[in-house]
């Protein structure tokens, strides 16, 4: 049967290229996958506010979604999707009061009691597919490319719905060993970009990415990959006005994990959108004759 996958709205705009290279590579996989019909919105971040439930709404009506497909499992990819909609799920399997609150004012929809697991890409690849199969699947092994994995702050925060051990995580790392990359390792890889700082308070979230990516090359990485749109628009995207804003800062390739797994896939092409990246990243793989076979 195939699993249900949840998009979100910036997979289909802005960060295409976390998507389109993600499908690509799926199908190479064998791994079959449905798009929630009716899908809206998550709500892009979990309301910390114990009493604001109305913001809860939109994540549970995906969950509702999924339910409705009679699936127990919702694949998601954007990290900060993966974040609101797992956190609205332990809320409504734990919080006997306000999933009541909740299933009374969606008086429309099915109630929901937390029936559907809500698993990450990176989860699926480590639990369900294996990186062992994974590695026979590589036909372009991203051997000499030196990748530091960052993981940000919503895959592994909070404890109770993070995809791996927050104060050591390594299923990015061991994702990336699969695919033949040569893994760099920094300390920075758990701290958080800015988030919407950037638009509140650009100069310190501009401070806080320009120390992520030299603590990377510092430690040896070519490059940055990671799995959360607003990361790579942060770490990617405004590396110019760090450029102008840091004396001596370094351009870092960024890529989507995703795009690292269908270039090692020998698969992409146009999927990879790289013209969607910095520059340098389209050229990092040239120089190390990388895109080849994945035209």
């Amino acid at each position: 049967m195939k699993i249900s996958y949840y998009p979100g709205c910036t997979l289909k705009t802005r960060a295409k290229n976390l998507e389109t290279a993600m499908l690509a590579s799926l199908e190479s996989l064998g791994i079959e996958i449905e798009e929630l019909p009716r899908w809206n919105c998550c709500g892009a971040v979990y309301s910390l506010a114990d009493d604001d439930l109305i913001h809860v709404v939109a994540p549970v009506r995906d969950l509702i979604r999924v339910k409705e497909r009679g699936h127990d499992t919702v694949l998601t990819l954007c990290s900060m999707c993966y974040n609101t909609l797992a956190r609205a799920n332990e809320l409504m399997k734990n919080d006997e009061e306000k999933r009541k609150t909740i299933n009374d004012f969606m008086d429309e929809e099915i109630d929901y009691a937390g029936e559907v697991k809500v698993v990450h890409l990176l989860d699926y690849l480590r639990d369900e597919y294996g990186w062992d199969k994974l590695k026979e699947k590589v036909k372009v092994p991203l051997a000499g490319l030196k990748v530091a994995p960052y993981y940000g702050c919503t895959l592994l925060r909070p404890r109770d719905v993070a995809v791996d051990t927050p104060d050591n995580p390594q299923v990015l790392h061991q994702f990336l060993q699969a695919l033949g990359a040569d893994v760099v390792d920094f300390p920075a890889a758990i701290e958080c970009c800015g988030t919407y700082q950037i638009l509140g308070n650009p100069e310190a979230a501009l401070s806080l990415s320009h120390d992520i990516l030299t603590d990377a090359t510092g430690h040896g990485a070519e490059a940055l990959a990671l799995a959360c749109p607003l990361c790579d628009y942060n770490l990617g995207k405004k590396q110019d006005e760090m450029m102008g804003k840091f004396e001596g800062m370094k351009d870092v390739p960024v890529y989507y994990f995703t795009q690292l797994l269908a270039v090692a896939l020998g698969v992409g092409g146009d999927d990879l959108h790289l013209e969607l990246n910095r520059e340098s990243s389209a050229k990092l793989l040239q120089d190390k004759n990388l895109l080849k076979a994945a035209g």
